[in-house]
């Protein structure tokens, strides 16, 4: 991305986190080099690289899950944390509680913020309808299909209204025609509710399929190499011919070192 689209892109957005010299080792291991970005309110970004380059310990600093090396994570101003701020995970294996209805999934985020019942009524309600789970409320996961319990997981951690949701890999080990549905579940949701996204993926056409931006990793030890403005209108045609082209440019940009 030319350094005059990046600053016409960054101008129209108001900042919600800010990463400044993210560096990560595990002992002598280098695992994050330096990394510097921002990630826009309400925006979904998708961040891509080769196998191996670290991009779930890329996800876990910006949760906080494990500590930093070196640098700084700053939601809203101030230093990232999970005590203060609202930062949800969707994990590679579905993580819907096994033991709690769907209605009692959803509440499960909230009641731990610790709000008024009635706002977790309103807002377990609210998520109920916008995820199509309302008649199976009082279902439990194993009574669910795999595309309906991730519906769940979903609204679960949108119904915190997250500072920063974190997504990784969410639907790769589900069969093409669930994912597809998903990832236009995911579209819908984040529109209608304006969160803050970041994605992660190793599936290309995935990412150019949601993202307004796409951050390209490095090999290990990882930098950004390159970020994308996939500025094509929602929703997005897999056959259009700017579809396609941004598909193979990132492509390329991962494949060729």
């Amino acid at each position: 991305m030319t350094a005059d689209r990046k600053s016409a892109y960054a101008a129209k957005r108001e900042v919600k986190v800010s990463v400044k010299n993210l560096t990560k080792k595990y002992g002598d291991l280098l695992v994050l080099d330096n990394i510097n970005f921002d990630i826009y309110k309400g925006e979904l970004l998708c961040i891509v690289g080769p196998t191996g380059c670290g991009k779930t310990t890329f996800l876990n600093c910006l949760s906080r899950f494990i500590p930093i090396t070196e640098g700084t994570i700053d939601v809203d101003g101030i230093p990232a944390d999970p005590h203060v701020h609202n930062i949800a995970f969707v994990f590679q294996e579905v993580s819907a509680i096994p033991w709690l209805t769907v209605e009692d999934n959803i509440r499960f985020g909230l009641r731990i913020k610790r709000l008024p019942e009635d706002e977790i009524e309103k807002r377990v309600e609210r998520m109920l309808d916008i995820v199509g789970l309302t008649k199976y409320r009082t279902y439990y996961p194993q009574q669910l299909s795999a595309s309906m319990e991730q519906r769940v997981v979903i609204a679960r951690n949108f119904a915190i209204n997250p500072d920063l949701l974190l997504m990784d890999e969410p639907y790769g080990q589900l069969d093409v025609k669930l994912r597809y549905y998903l990832e236009d579940e995911l579209m819908r949701i984040w529109k209608e509710l304006g969160s803050t996204v970041a994605f992660i993926t190793h599936n290309i056409e995935e990412a150019v399929y949601l993202a307004e931006r796409i951050l390209i990793l490095s090999p290990k030890p990882s930098t950004i190499k390159e970020e994308v403005i996939v500025d094509l209108p929602h929703p997005r045609q897999f056959d259009d011919p700017k579809f396609v082209a941004l598909r193979d440019y990132v492509t390329e940009s991962i494949k060729w070192w």
